[in-house]
This record gives C-alpha cells, sequence and structure tokens, in this order.
C-alpha cells in the first residue's frame, strides 16, 4: 500500500491534491497533462506537426523540470501520509480546549502555540486561539489572526465559524469603546478632593 502511494509522486500536483487535498495543486496537474500530451502527439502520432527541435526541446525542458517535482512530492509524501503528527495535535487541542473552558488561559495558549508550530494552517486550533486572544482583551491580535486564517485554503469550510468570531470581537471592541466614554464623564462630574 505505501509503495503504490509513491506512484502519485510521478504526476506533478497529484501527491498535494490527492493526499493532502490542496486545490492549488491542481493548476500543476493540468499543466502537466497538457504538457505530456502535446509532446506525445507531436512525437508520435503527428511527427510533422511540430519541428523536430520543438518537440526535442519540450523533452529536454521538461524532463528536468519533471523530475525537480518528483523530489519535491517525494519529501511531502511522507508527511501528508502520516497519522502521528495529527493525533497528539488532536489530544493537545482538547487539553488547550479544556484549559479555556476552566479559564486557565496561560496554559491553554502555551498548548496551541505548541500544536501551531506542528500544524500552523490547522483551523480549530487557530479559531480557538483567537477566541482566547478576544477572552484575554487582546482584541487586535484576534483580528489578525481571523484576517489570516481567511487567506488559508485548508480554512475555507470555517467560515461560518471564522465570520461568528469576527462578529463576537467587533461586538467586544464597541462594547469597550462604549464603557470607556462613561469612565470620563464620571471622571469629570466627581469634585477635586483638595
Amino acid at each position: 500500500m505505501i509503495g503504490k502511494s509513491y506512484l502519485t509522486c510521478f504526476w506533478p500536483g497529484l501527491t498535494e491534491l490527492w493526499w493532502c487535498g490542496r486545490l492549488s495543486a491542481l493548476p500543476y496537474a493540468l499543466a502537466f497533462t497538457l504538457i505530456l500530451n502535446l509532446y506525445l502527439i507531436s512525437r508520435f502520432i503527428y511527427p510533422m506537426w511540430l519541428p523536430p527541435s520543438v518537440t526535442g526541446v519540450i523533452f529536454w525542458i521538461g524532463f528536468p523540470i519533471w523530475l525537480l517535482f518528483i523530489i519535491r512530492d517525494l519529501k511531502i509524501l511522507p508527511e501528508a501520509m502520516s497519522p502521528s503528527l495529527e493525533s497528539q495535535p488532536a489530544d493537545q487541542f482538547q487539553s488547550a480546549l479544556s484549559h479555556t473552558l476552566k479559564k486557565e488561559y496561560p496554559e491553554a495558549e502555551g498548548l496551541l502555540t505548541d500544536m501551531l508550530a506542528i500544524a500552523p494552517k490547522d483551523p480549530p486550533a487557530l479559531l480557538l486561539l483567537a477566541s482566547l486572544y478576544r477572552k484575554t482583551s487582546r482584541l487586535d491580535a484576534a483580528n489578525l489572526l481571523l484576517r489570516e486564517m481567511r487567506r488559508l485554503e485548508v480554512a475555507e469550510s470555517w467560515w461560518l465559524e471564522i465570520e461568528a468570531e469576527q462578529q463576537r470581537i467587533k461586538d467586544q471592541m464597541s462594547r469597550e469603546q462604549d464603557t470607556v466614554p462613561d469612565s470620563k464623564e464620571r471622571g469629570a462630574d466627581k469634585p477635586d478632593a483638595a
């Protein structure tokens, strides 16, 4: 089974597309398909369609690039297939969530940053960290984290949760802005004690 998995490395982009689910690899796979078909058709089916020198250039430029993609995909595949990295963050996530619910924010933040050091694009961990930033009144950091999350391809299915967290942050910001002028007005109403 593992040996057959390495066959995906021979098609540039297929490893990321198949094992990681990254649609950003689709253009590489399609470009490889088009170039390979162009070469095979112009070389074996219609040899007079393109001059032999153009066919040779396609081969001698395409072949080294194909080898580089194979090497890159061979490096990506073990990371994409290993479940051991996935099980440890899941346990840490449950622990971080437990610490957050107990309002033990420093412990939760430490666990989340450890998790994100292993899997920096983990949407549940990023959302929990943004929530933790909101609960500790670090609203700018929470906004920045959510803004960065929107750019991640893996977070596209989490758009509803991201929007809900963004709304909670906006609500908290408006509450804090409403309380700041009230406290200033109360301070102005008090007579000086001197």
